[in-house]
């Protein structure tokens, strides 16, 4: 066996993580796998994103840079790959590549970079793929079905004639991507969720491994659709949370007063009218419960799913030279200031922040929490690090695996997270520092929290005088970051695409 460690690192997308649950009063999310992975390891309780939009962040995790740097600034910006990814790193080191899931990192796939699996170019839809179909033939099942509950698309709009998304009626996705904005409950058989699919050709490749002799050290990145929507799982799933046991979202009925412009942009049906939030929601909190219910839901199924992963290893007695990294690549601002579903260009803690949980026997602790802060800027030099490599020239993230070495480097008292626009045009960069919070919004109104008081933001101090003092703190320390990453952009060169080559 390789003395070098294997590295598998499993990808969540667009978790609804920070604020759920039991922390504000709701029932527990079960994820029994995850619980048993942290015991066995460190989660990371301030762990945030670079960027709370897909493509940017995956490239992020790609480069170990921010994307005003790695160039893909939003979705399909299409930026050429000029920056170092950590894959070609490992390479050198001997490492074969494995990849098995979602790519959304820009062109391409992950096989155009030497990985072996499993992908799609651009969101993709895992249940259009000859790939799938193979999976289906193989065990017997019947393609993906579903009833849809609710459905947050225009019904009159072409776009939902085109998906097929009608509430009351069976649905199986067949459009490129798959990320209809809707919840529904499966009428086939769990194992026809993507997140098994994924799941299982993972754990084939791992038997595939292990039954080859083959004495290299392995690199598998297995990264899942959900739980980004549509919010689709088992009637089983669904039995384990009672709708009405989750309580009104603390920022669901927030007026936004003392909040930029930019919290008010929405395109959902009926919540938005003409590209703005509705207050107070159309929707009542009783379908809200419904669909967050259905997030909670597919959570667990996703839990399971990865779980037998988990299992495998072990099975295959893998596990005692695998480091393992569980994350995701930014939040959900489900049902957050005012009934969002969805995401956009503000960053409120619900869509910036993210699970973050590692594992690498006799290397790290095991069943600890550290409140250091982390982002998935570290993740890509954490894994080269524990290949025994780094990248070639620096960059912006660290390997976490340097918080529990004895002679440890002082860790970062402060971390930066950014956005570049979405569907709406924005720029916005954030500064977490000492419980506290900073928002630059460019062309709009600042933003300044009191997280330890206010973990859920009602209540903008960026005119408090009592805050004065750390207001300007905060500013400073932004600058500092802006000026280390060479953070030059503005509203107007993003609008003249000088980043895309």
């Amino acid at each position: 066996m390789s003395q070098k460690p294997n590295i598998i690192y499993i990808l969540q997308d667009h978790h609804a993580y920070y604020g759920h649950g039991k922390m504000f009063g709701g029932p527990e999310v079960q994820r029994p796998n995850l619980k048993r992975f942290a015991k066995q390891g460190v989660e990371f309780t301030r762990a945030y994103t670079a960027c709370p939009l897909c493509g940017p962040a995956r490239r992020t995790m790609l480069t170990g840079l921010y994307p005003h740097s790695h160039g893909e600034i939003k979705n399909e910006t299409n930026h050429k790959y000029d920056k170092e990814l950590y894959f070609e790193k490992l390479q050198q080191e001997g490492y074969e590549l494995y990849y098995f899931g979602k790519w959304h990192a820009g062109k391409g796939v992950p096989m155009d970079f030497g990985c072996k699996g499993f992908s799609t170019p651009g969101y993709g839809n895992p249940y259009i793929t000859p790939e799938y179909r193979e999976y289906l033939k193989n065990h017997d099942f019947p393609h993906f079905e579903v009833k849809i509950e609710h459905s947050l698309l225009d019904p009159e709009h072409n776009y939902t004639k085109v998906l097929d998304v009608y509430e009351g009626e069976t649905h199986s996705p067949s459009f490129v991507s798959s990320s209809e904005h809707a919840s529904g409950i499966m009428t086939t058989p769990k194992e026809t969720h993507e997140a098994f699919f994924i799941s299982a050709l993972a754990c084939d490749q791992l038997d595939k491994i292990a039954k080859s002799g083959n004495t290299r050290p392995f690199h598998m990145r297995v990264d899942f659709w959900g739980p980004h929507q549509p919010y689709y799982a088992a009637q089983e799933y669904f039995d384990l949370y009672d709708p009405e046991s989750i309580p009104e979202y603390p920022s669901f009925r927030e007026d936004l007063k003392d909040k930029p412009e930019i919290y008010k942009k929405d395109v959902n049906y009926p919540t938005s009218e003409d590209g703005e939030l509705l207050y107070p929601n159309p929707l009542p909190w009783s379908v809200w419960q419904e669909i967050i219910v259905a997030n909670y839901a597919q959570q667990t199924l996703m839990d399971e799913a990865i779980g037998k992963i988990l299992d495998k290893l072990k099975e295959l007695g893998l596990e005692e030279n695998t480091m393992i990294i569980w994350t995701s690549d930014h939040g959900d601002a489900l049902a957050s200031h005012g009934g969002h579903f969805d995401k956009d260009v503000y960053l409120p803690e619900e869509m910036i922040r993210i699970p973050f949980f590692i594992r690498f026997p006799g290397k790290i602790p095991e069943g600890i929490a550290s409140e250091k802060l982390v982002s998935n800027i570290d993740v890509a030099p954490t894994i080269l690090d524990a290949a025994g490599t780094r990248f070639s020239e620096p960059v912006h993230g660290r390997s976490v695996l340097s918080i529990f070495e004895e002679a440890q480097n002082q860790w970062r008292e402060d971390l930066m997270c950014e956005t570049n626009g979405h569907i709406t045009r924005h720029l916005g960069r954030a500064l977490i520092y000492d419980g506290f919070k900073y928002i630059y919004n460019e062309d709009a109104l600042d933003e300044l929290y009191n997280l330890e008081e206010d973990p859920y933001e009602l209540h903008n101090l960026i005119y408090n005088e009592k805050y004065k003092e750390i207001l300007s703190e905060m500013k400073n320390r932004l600058d500092t970051w802006r000026d280390k990453t060479n953070d030059d952009i503005t509203l107007d060169n993003i609008k003249g695409k000088r980043l895309k080559r």
